[in-house]
């Protein structure tokens, strides 16, 4: 693979060597832009160069200066105002009057397989700018759209490298896939870590079915279409984007000292029944190790990438070239990123053009330990780093127990794992247009990716817990081989008041999978380059392997109607056949959608009113499916366990047995919305509003049945299609964007979506999926997701209070002074599973944001708030207990230590009991509100920066996630998680904010 990105990179080399760049003549070209209908000057207008990068802007009065070669073409945009196209042919001067217009309504929206103007549009479809995108500092795109699409929810992770989680119009599966699909010029992801936010032209998010349904099978979570740069007529542009910074963590979260650590213990075995003697005859011992700040750092991250780009009549390029250093805030932990792009379009002749696009992506990750996040949590502060004769600090030593047996230290040191990712995708094309009206499309697109995780674990011994006798290396190697061939005719007409758009195409599909593990003992470390299986024991080498391969045939077809720029009609229907599917009545699938909306502000009796510039009505219904459902989970397997061994005289027989039950067939997931929106521009468009109600329905999900135990198997459950899940919600933006007489112009933006998300039905009723446990709560199941709830929601006991004697607590068994005291919602004078209420809903119900952008002269400012409410996250980090871990300081300072202090926090013997069961002292509030982005920024003038030979050079500073408002008693309440076990908080790796300097130049 390393052999491939290498020939890709030379041969982006070659072709730039090749191309003949002429750098032309500059000229300064001086003029005054004003308002062609009362002629006033304009401030703030925008003149760039066609086909260039960069730009100037008007003063107060309206006059610009630019420098430009003389055979250039000047574009000149202004908010409200029709674009304007001037060739400087020789000119010095050149004076331009712009007219009014409604841009907004002319603007092309990204759609499935084509554009369309925003007011043709009869769905529900979002679109963010490139330029929006990369001002954000986020090494994944999708992390760059939190907070600027209503009904979008979107999860970071700190984690270097991860990739953020996506949630479009509330989740609608328990055991699908919930990504949504990603389609980048043409071919079909699952993630889209690989790219390079800079290269980024545009991104239009499908909220609705029926925007949604031409993409059939993949589309139930969302279609999120993402066009590239491309080359432009004009000469070569060089630009270069870089950026310096440093994370730091936010919020973090603070643990109690030594001294008070010893205090609570003692204080928890005082309460034993019999007491324990105190584990401390001192708990006078200091501050102690703060854990966290002996692993956590602050990191640094850099960020450059250089892009070419410029073309003739005839062809167009861009070349862009990133690289990415990103330090993790736990020591050790380093992400770093390599990308190459490169796109070619050729116009042959007048009818037919062909292109490519091909994008290689190299990345290779020091991984922190999966774990370390719960240790700094749980680690003793009474236990030194290290000894003074330099061993390491050994809980054994103070008998602390199973829950604070660990030197997180050791387990960074000891820690030797690394990611290593290759990635070659993109797409060749070719366009004939014919009969004037049509235009057919062919592409064939292709993903190949490779994933390596490696481990080794050396023989070590940091403790009697911390130690290893027998080096081990394990490789986990992942191959993904897909590709998608596309075939699109559409035949385009306008006569008269109609307008006709037919689309008709074919998709083919393969994506396949292999995995292979292998692991070996006693391999010996000399470097990183001479860790080899071969050299482990033989006898100890193990391999495994595994592989996946669907194919996909569609067929599609959709049509777009418009009279008068009025009425507007559009319809579609795709059928998908999946062969993961094969030998069931479920092969092939049928999803269509309509769409209509009614432009009222194009009616003749509103011609005269002067409240709305923009008036639209749109509704709309389609059908969508989710294939990524459990893949082979129909077939039967057998078991042959060492309990199944049987002795016959004395000779032992392997045994097998069925003790899984699977269901006879399994296929996907559908779902079923509508959607009706109202568009609305008052004042020449400078507002506009954009409201919409939906409501979504997942038919035939997959849900778990219970089954009896006395079946004999080893799961209590059987998963099959046999539930209804339902999301309906509101959403609401809206946009100011206006300038000044002195030159001042601006844009503040606004959104909110709301969510609710229910289980409609179940064929099994009311027998519940408990899920949210596997350790994460001390062995519980703090989930329950049932019919007529959310999925997913938190389920525990309600907290009444906190028992202040024995005598108090003699009235229910099991219970002591300090234990919660729990609600009997059944009034059975006992306390069991059947007291158990709804806690919490981990599904936020209000996701907002608010997105501005200010420019004054050379000064522009951009900041960006983001939040979310009616949420809850579970605080797991406090409840997962199993002897002896750290408590939080405000846990110290408000715990039950005696009658009459505290009726709330219970005593420090929270593992006792049931008091670390799930209960609603560990659910909280996950509202936040956060200051996303802010960054400041200063363009040379156009005047100083021609000098050195540059069209613009502008320098800023940006901070992101600098300011984070939460009453959560975590690091952050942005937790995710699998849609049944989302939102527990425990060992995950925490947010954190990003301060850096950056510099953007064109040539």
């Amino acid at each position: 693979m390393k052999r491939i990105f290498t020939r890709i990179s030379v041969l982006a080399a070659f072709c730039l060597l090749t191309i003949n760049v002429a750098f032309a003549q500059n000229i300064t070209i001086k003029g005054k832009v004003t308002d062609g209908g009362d002629k006033t000057s304009l401030p703030g207008v925008t003149i760039t160069i066609k086909g260039a990068q960069g730009g100037t802007q008007t003063d107060a009065d309206g006059n610009y200066s630019i420098s430009a070669p003389a055979d250039a073409t000047l574009v000149f945009n202004f908010v409200g105002y029709t674009a304007q196209e001037q060739a400087v042919a020789n000119r010095t001067a050149i004076n331009v009057a712009l007219a009014s217009s409604t841009q907004q309504l002319e603007q092309v929206v990204v759609v499935g397989y084509g554009t369309q103007r925003k007011i043709d549009v009869t769905g529900s479809v979002a679109s963010v700018k490139g330029e929006d995108i990369s001002k954000q500092i986020s090494t994944n795109p999708v992390g760059a759209l939190q907070g600027k699409v209503a009904g979008v929810s979107i999860t970071n992770t700190g984690t270097p490298g991860g990739s953020p989680t996506i949630t479009i119009r509330g989740t609608g599966t328990i055991y699908g896939k919930t990504v949504p699909l990603y389609v980048v010029d043409g071919v079909w992801y699952d993630d889209i870590n690989f790219l390079n936010p800079s290269d980024i032209a545009n991104i239009s998010i499908l909220k609705d079915a029926s925007a949604q349904s031409i993409y059939g099978i993949r589309a139930a979570n969302g279609v999120v279409l993402v066009t590239t740069n491309k080359g432009k007529k004009g000469d070569a542009v060089i630009n270069y984007n870089g950026t310096v910074g440093f994370q730091k963590v936010t919020n973090q979260v603070e643990m109690a000292n030594a001294s008070e650590y010893a205090t609570a213990v003692n204080e928890a075995y005082a309460l034993q029944t019999p007491a324990v003697a105190p584990l401390f005859s001192n708990t006078n011992l200091g501050e102690g190790t703060n854990w966290y700040d002996v692993v956590l750092r602050d990191a640094l991250i850099t960020n450059h990438q250089l892009s070419i780009s410029g073309g003739s009549e005839k062809s167009t390029y861009n070349l862009s070239l990133g690289y990415l250093d990103q330090d993790g805030i736990v020591k050790n932990n380093n992400y770093k990123r390599y990308t190459a792009r490169l796109s070619n379009d050729f116009q042959i002749f007048k009818p037919l053009k062909i292109g490519y696009n091909v994008t290689a992506a190299s990345s290779k990750s020091k991984d922190a330990p999966t774990s370390i996040f719960r240790a700094l949590y749980a680690a003793s502060p009474v236990v030194p780093v290290f000894n003074a004769d330099g061993t390491y600090g050994d809980p054994n030593a103070y008998n602390l127990g199973n829950g604070s047996n660990m030197n997180p230290q050791a387990t960074l040191d000891f820690f030797n794992q690394q990611t290593t990712k290759y990635k070659v995708t993109g797409n060749i094309f070719a366009e004939l247009k014919f009969l004037k009206d049509f235009t057919f499309k062919t592409s064939f697109g292709g993903d190949f990716g490779q994933e390596e995780v490696r481990g080794y674990i050396p023989v070590y011994k940091a403790s009697n817990t911390q130690q290893n006798t027998n080096s081990k290396l394990d490789i986990d190697r992942v191959e993904n081989r897909n590709w998608i061939i596309e075939n699109t005719l559409t035949y385009d007409k306008k006569w008269n008041d109609h307008s006709l758009t037919v689309l008709v195409g074919q998709t083919a599909q393969r994506n396949k999978m292999y995995k292979i593990n292998a692991d070996a003992l006693n391999v010996p470390y000399s470097s990183e380059g001479d860790l080899y299986l071969a050299l482990g024991d033989a006898s100890t080498r193990n391999i495994t392997d595994e592989g996946e391969l669907s194919t996909f045939a569609s067929y599609f077809a959709r049509v777009n109607y418009g009279y008068k720029n009025k009425y507007l009609l559009n319809a579609s229907v795709r059928r998908d056949g999946a062969s993961q599917f094969f030998g069931s009545d479920n092969v092939w699938g049928n999803f269509p959608s309509i769409g209509a909306g009614w432009v009222i502000s194009n009616e003749d009796f509103m011609k005269d009113q002067k409240i709305f510039s923009n008036l639209k009505l749109r509704g709309s219904w389609g059908k969508v499916g989710n294939a990524g459902v459990p893949f082979n989970p129909s077939t039967q397997t057998v078991d042959q366990t060492a309990g199944l061994i049987a002795f016959f005289g004395g000779i032992p027989y392997t045994g097998a047995n069925i003790r899984t039950l699977v269901p006879p067939t399994l296929f996907w997931e559908r779902s079923a919305g509508t959607d009706v929106g109202l568009e609305m521009g008052f004042l020449k468009n400078r507002l506009s509003i954009e409201v919409d109600y939906y409501s979504r329905k997942t038919e035939q999900a997959i849900f778990d049945i219970p089954v009896l135990g006395s079946l004999g198997t080893v799961n209590s459950s059987i998963i099959a299609n046999q539930a209804d899940i339902q999301n309906r919600g509101l959403e609401f933006s809206a946009t100011w964007a206006d300038k000044t007489d002195n030159g001042f112009t601006y844009s503040i933006s606004g959104n909110i979506g709301m969510n609710n998300n229910k289980v409609l039905n179940v064929t099994s009723g009311a027998n519940p999926i408990y899920k949210g446990g596997d350790g994460l709560t001390s062995g519980y199941l703090s989930t329950r997701t049932v019919n007529n709830r959310p999925i997913g929601e938190f389920f525990g006991y309600q907290v009444e209070g906190v028992f202040q004697t024995d005598a108090e607590a003699a009235a229910w068994p099991g219970f002591k002074r300090g234990d919660f005291k729990y609600a009997d919602i059944n009034g059975d004078g006992v306390i069991d599973l059947r007291d158990r209420v709804v806690l919490g809903n981990p599904n936020p119900k209000f996701t907002y944001g608010v997105n501005t952008n200010f420019a004054y002269k050379n000064f522009d400012l951009t900041l960006d708030i983001q939040g979310v409410a009616d949420v809850s996250v579970y605080n797991a980090n406090l409840s997962s207990r199993f002897g002896n871990e750290n408590y939080t300081k405000d846990f110290i300072n408000n715990r039950w230590s005696g009658p009459g202090t505290s009726n709330t926090y219970s005593s420090a013997d929270i593992a006792g009991g049931i008091n670390n069961a799930p209960n609603s002292f560990y659910v909280e509030k996950g509202d936040y509100i956060r200051l996303r982005n802010i960054q400041l920024g200063y363009t040379l003038p156009s005047a100083i920066s021609s000098k050195m030979k540059m069209q613009r050079l502008r320098f800023f500073a940006n901070a992101q996630n600098a300011v984070n408002i939460f009453g959560y008693k975590g690091f952050s309440p942005e937790v995710g998680g699998k849609p049944t076990s989302a939102g527990i908080d425990t060992n995950v790796y925490p947010l954190f904010a990003t301060y850096n300097f950056g510099v953007n130049v064109t040539f």
